[in-house]
């Protein structure tokens, strides 16, 4: 692929991620939706080019991101684990065996999750009403559903990306030379 196309693919994906991050003012209750499927128009930059151009968009992003989302917990979100996990998950994946890639993948969600939300609690005033409501427990129980629904997340973008190599890839390589 050349550099312009390239560049281009990673400006097309930088606006249709931002557009996404930028929608929940539109749709607020997708606070945690938004960011994924913003993170999941990363793998074409995977599989198009390379991870140092993939990571290239994710730092543009994220940093656009930081100015013009409106909702910073959406913003924090993407910057803290959906932006750069399609990128991590295709090194984990292709270095790992498949059990333990899951415990590495499973980890790093738990632990950017808990360290993003005590930087927005610290830094950015959120505050989380389950603290309130149910004290530490409703945190645990915040993390555990977090945690099964990154699961399911991390299903779909492997089926994603199959579909994406088998039936869209030649239709997209079409356009993008």
């Amino acid at each position: 692929m050349k550099q312009s196309s390239k560049c281009a693919l990673g400006g097309i994906t930088a606006a249709l991620s931002l557009t996404l991050l930028i929608s929940v003012a539109i749709v607020p209750f997708m606070t945690y939706a938004l960011p994924a499927l913003a993170g999941a128009l990363i793998v074409v930059m995977v599989i198009e080019t390379d991870k140092k151009w993939a990571f290239g968009v994710y730092a543009a992003i994220a940093l656009l991101s930081f100015f013009l989302v409106p909702e910073k917990e959406v913003a924090m979100m993407y910057i803290a684990f959906f932006g750069y996990y399609p990128i991590i998950k295709a090194l984990i994946e292709a270095r790992i065996p498949a059990v333990p890639a899951w415990a590495i993948k499973v980890l790093s969600f738990n632990a950017t999750m808990i360290a993003a939300y005590y930087l927005m609690i610290k830094l950015m005033g959120i505050t989380l009403d389950e603290m309130d409501e149910h004290g530490i427990w409703g945190v645990v129980m915040l993390l555990g559903i977090g945690t099964f629904a990154f699961v399911f997340y991390d299903l779909a973008l492997t089926r994603l990306i199959t579909v994406y190599v088998k039936k869209w890839r030649k239709h997209f390589k079409r356009y993008i030379k």
